[in-house]
């Protein structure tokens, strides 16, 4: 027998017991507990000819520490973080309750019962969000905006139009864009959003 057959061997040893350790130890006492013919059920793949139980676990992020070219650099991101982290709630509720105001209002026939159910969605709207909009800085409402983006798949512009109408839709971007914020704004995770979206990674993986 060679040495290197005997690491080898050796090593596929250690690999076989790791993996039924693992196996084992995830699977609940009453699984473990089973004896007799039945056994256990299990996956199963052939490796090199051995066959081994398999036990598929939860991916894992891994991110490696950032890091940053001066202390103004690190500042700027921190401030982002904080308010990505601050505005990411927000987006997740809008997006639920379009997903819900979608349903209802497809159930809806008239234009006119439309209209008014759409006055009874900016009334609730306004109950959920007006307090804390008013306290938002400009660069959070740009952050809400975008991830509003993210969340639903439409810009704001195509969500208040959707609801509100062409001329509404207008005049809403017009005035936003006075104070620097385009409701016509797509979000770019790729791109000009990439930092945005790295810190909503960390926040869904439950990083920080």
């Amino acid at each position: 027998m060679t040495f290197e057959y005997w690491v080898t061997m050796k090593a596929k040893t250690v690999f076989s017991f790791l993996i039924i350790f693992i196996s084992l130890g995830a699977m609940p006492r009453s699984a473990q507990a089973q004896t007799g013919s039945d056994g256990i059920v299990m996956i199963a793949e052939i490796f090199d000819g051995d066959t081994f139980p398999v036990k598929y676990m939860p991916y894992i992020d891994i991110v490696a520490e950032r890091t940053f070219k001066s202390k103004t650099a690190k500042k700027r991101f921190r401030r982002l973080q904080y308010n990505v982290k601050k505005m990411y709630p927000y987006a997740k509720l809008a997006g639920e309750l379009l997903k819900k105001y979608e349903v209802e209002v497809a159930g809806v026939d008239s234009d006119r019962q439309r209209k008014k159910y759409y006055k009874e969605i900016e009334k609730e709207l306004k109950k959920e969000f007006d307090g804390e909009i008013r306290k938002m800085s400009t660069s959070q409402g740009k952050i809400l905006i975008k991830l509003i983006d993210r969340e639903t798949g439409d810009t704001s512009y195509e969500i208040l139009q959707e609801f509100r109408g062409n001329m509404s839709a207008f005049f809403w971007q017009s005035f936003s864009k006075m104070f620097g914020q385009d409701l016509r704004s797509a979000y770019d995770p790729y791109g000009a959003d990439r930092e945005i979206e790295s810190i909503v990674q960390l926040i869904e993986a439950g990083a920080i």
